[in-house]
């Protein structure tokens, strides 16, 4: 038996037409759809390059700013350092000269002390509290109140060679930074797109949180710059105060040690003019003393010598005593021994006075001799302090401007 073959169902012509005029038209719209995605992918293409250039270059463009701008802030900042280093340096020679002004007080000052010292030595009436003893301890108040001035100088240039350096730091770090900042810059504007090994990198399009604005990044830079110019202003004033102070005072120093040498010498001189008078009065004294002892020799010789006269007297009133009777008259010889006798005793009487004050005074005059000399030995005791020892001492004082 013969098998029944399935036909496959069977179109018409119109629809076989539009069989094809469907996929003709299918066909056209597709390739329409894709001819304008090509073109506008290229457009795409091309204006995603010429922005992804045009984004380049002004990247580039910021880049070379931003170079400029550090450059500029670091060209700032290393001359503002140049100045802070140059000053710190300054300011350590100025530390070393109100060192050396400092240690240049200490022997004046020994020496002085020194002098008052000597002085105490003085004795007697010499012992006096003189213009030049004033003016010791004014030279003393003066060397004083420049090492506690010279001493508060110190400690200023201390602190500031202090802040300089801080400032210092601070201008050293900023520059660090900014290097830091040119290298990193400077390599970035070297990247192109064939630059080898570059490479993606993950979640780094945005913005840090410790990142600061370009304000902020400015004013820290220009705050150290400020804080540094600051300083060396006042480094500056503080180096032209140093300079009129060491000025001054050694020039307070050696008006005071003129005043003080030109004292001493004018009470050696007069210690001197002193001293000879009391030895123009020792040596007249010595001339009265010597007149005297010769007048008392005389005195007593002259006493001595009316021993023989009384005794005559006495003797011849005594034996005219023995005259017998009627003889024992009272005649001018009697009375003339009598007078004579008394005359003579008088003027012993009168001599002896005499010679009792002419040995009073030759005490006086001897106690006088004895007070001269001492006190020429006070002032020869006080001119060997103050001509021998203190103006030699003083001698050695030396003031310099620092």
């Amino acid at each position: 038996m013969a098998r029944l073959v399935a036909l496959a169902p069977k179109f018409l012509p119109h629809e076989w037409n539009i069989s094809n005029q469907t996929r003709y038209a299918n066909a056209e719209s597709q390739r329409s759809r894709s001819e304008r995605l090509v073109a506008e992918s290229q457009r795409l293409v091309d204006e995603i390059e010429k922005t992804t250039q045009k984004s380049q270059s002004d990247v580039n463009k910021k880049i070379e700013q931003r170079l400029e701008e550090i450059q500029f802030w670091k060209n700032e900042l290393d001359a503002k350092l140049k100045d802070t280093v140059n000053e710190i340096e300054q300011l350590l020679v100025y530390k070393i000269r109100v060192e050396k002004a400092l240690e240049g007080c200490m022997e004046p000052l020994s020496i002085v002390q020194q002098c008052l010292i000597e002085r105490e030595k003085r004795v007697g009436i010499d012992l006096v509290h003189d213009e030049v003893e004033r003016e010791l301890i004014k030279e003393v108040e003066v060397i004083q109140g420049v090492i506690a001035l010279l001493q508060r100088t110190l400690e200023q240039i201390i602190e500031q060679i202090r802040e300089s350096r801080s400032a210092k730091y601070s201008l050293e770090k900023d520059l660090t930074d900014k290097f830091q900042a040119l290298k990193i810059d400077n390599f970035c504007s070297t990247l192109t797109n064939n630059t080898p090994d570059i490479s993606y990198a993950a979640n780094v399009a945005r913005i840090q949180g410790n990142s600061v604005s370009p304000i902020e990044w400015e004013h820290f830079t220009d705050a150290n710059i400020v804080k540094a110019e600051k300083q060396r202003n006042n480094a500056v004033a503080l180096r032209t105060l140093t300079d009129s102070i060491l000025c001054e005072t050694a020039s307070d120093m050696r008006k005071q040690y003129e005043t003080v040498n030109l004292a001493l010498s004018n009470r050696v001189h007069e210690t001197k003019n002193a001293k000879h008078k009391l030895e123009v009065h020792l040596a007249q004294v010595m001339d009265e003393i010597s007149s005297q002892e010769k007048n008392i020799e005389a005195l007593k010789k002259s006493i001595i010598d009316k021993e023989g006269p009384i005794k005559v007297s006495q003797s011849r009133l005594e034996t005219r005593t023995l005259r017998p009777n009627v003889e024992l008259c009272r005649d001018a010889v009697q009375y003339r021994l009598i007078n004579e006798v008394q005359e003579i005793t008088t003027n012993v009487e009168r001599l002896c006075e005499t010679l009792c004050q002419a040995e009073a005074e030759l005490k006086g005059l001897i106690r006088n001799q004895l007070s001269l000399e001492e006190e020429i030995q006070v002032k020869e005791n006080t001119l060997y302090i103050d001509e021998v020892i203190c103006m030699q001492m003083r001698e050695a004082i030396s003031i310099n401007n620092f």
